[in-house]
């Protein structure tokens, strides 16, 4: 889920964590993945990324050198020599792989970010158990679903967690590091470790639908959607009121356009069948009609607003 935030400006790491997470491997080379794999890099950290696709592999890598870029022009803006360097050792430290499993013979943490899909991820999940050293720390990047359940399939429990980054990943500060039932102290205390290392503030949460973030913000913006759809207020005068009135730097359906009509719809639809005494989570007819119209939002150019589609 996107949030708002500013640029996070701190990348050291603390020789602590470098001792103890040097190598780190991303599954999934999407908008997640790919940032997550910049933070790591800059931070001194040799990442593998991964994914099946070497097309989406090829993108990635595009769009971290670019972004690196914007970085490094933040950090060096009166030393463009050091931007270069900056940019050059970023990239050095990030290998690209088609395989999990190899990937994963040499990690010090392993991070996924595929498909929001218990079932791949459980496919996913009982291969890198099996693969990776008996000392490689397992996580999600979940949003939605249930770090206990992701890791049922694992022999490891005490070495699994949830770590929650938002996108897009290097310019949000938050980190959310989820406990599950069995997850040891060392490890929950290296994820906490490590999400610093790569210029994260860090939070705790237990294993809890959406944990933190979510959890609030996708019950807010439905409510906002049954307003609208009531015809209690316009979509615009939603969105005023919450701006004006809370203070918030963007209203809830200008977000829910942002965040994708489908991804909203998604996480409302697993957690009402998880929880179908959760009036907050009932299906939303609005919210599943403009999905199936095909109008998802900001990406699609329309949702509750019409875009210009450049």
């Amino acid at each position: 889920m996107i949030q708002f935030g500013v640029i996070a400006r701190s990348f050291s790491s603390s020789s602590a964590v470098q001792s103890a997470i040097k190598n780190v491997t991303v599954i999934g080379g999407g908008l997640m993945g790919s940032g997550i794999a910049q933070v790591s890099a800059q931070a001194g950290q040799n990442v593998i990324l991964v994914d099946v696709n070497s097309d989406v592999l090829a993108k990635s890598q595009k769009s971290i050198s670019n972004n690196l870029g914007r970085v490094a022009k933040k950090i060096y803006k009166d030393n463009p020599q050091e931007a270069e360097k900056f940019v050059t050792e970023s990239m050095a430290r990030i290998k690209t792989a088609t395989d999990p499993v190899s990937a994963s013979k040499s990690a010090d943490l392993v991070v996924e970010a595929i498909v929001e899909n218990l079932d791949v991820k459980h496919q996913l999940f009982k291969k890198l158990d099996e693969a990776a050293p008996d000392h490689t720390i397992l996580a999600s990047n979940t949003s939605s679903l249930s770090i206990n359940e992701i890791s049922s399939v694992v022999k490891r429990k005490d070495k699994f967690g949830g770590l929650h980054f938002f996108n897009p990943v290097p310019v949000m500060r938050l980190l959310e590091v989820v406990k599950a039932s069995e997850t040891s102290d060392a490890t929950y205390e290296a994820m906490m470790a490590w999400g610093k290392s790569v210029g994260k503030t860090c939070i705790t949460c237990k294993d809890t639908p959406g944990f933190v973030v979510n959890r609030l913000l996708v019950p807010y913006i439905a409510e906002a959607i049954r307003l609208f759809e009531r015809g209690d207020a316009s979509a615009r005068d939603i969105d005023i009121a919450m701006k004006l009135g809370a203070g918030y730097p963007m209203g809830p359906l200008e977000l829910a356009d942002y965040v994708g009509l489908d991804t909203n719809k998604f996480i409302l639809d697993g957690w009402h069948k998880k929880y179908p005494q959760e009036a907050l989570f009932n299906p939303i007819p609005l919210l599943n009609r403009l999905v199936s119209e095909g109008k998802l939002g900001v990406k699609t150019g329309e949702g509750f607003y019409k875009y210009d589609k450049k």
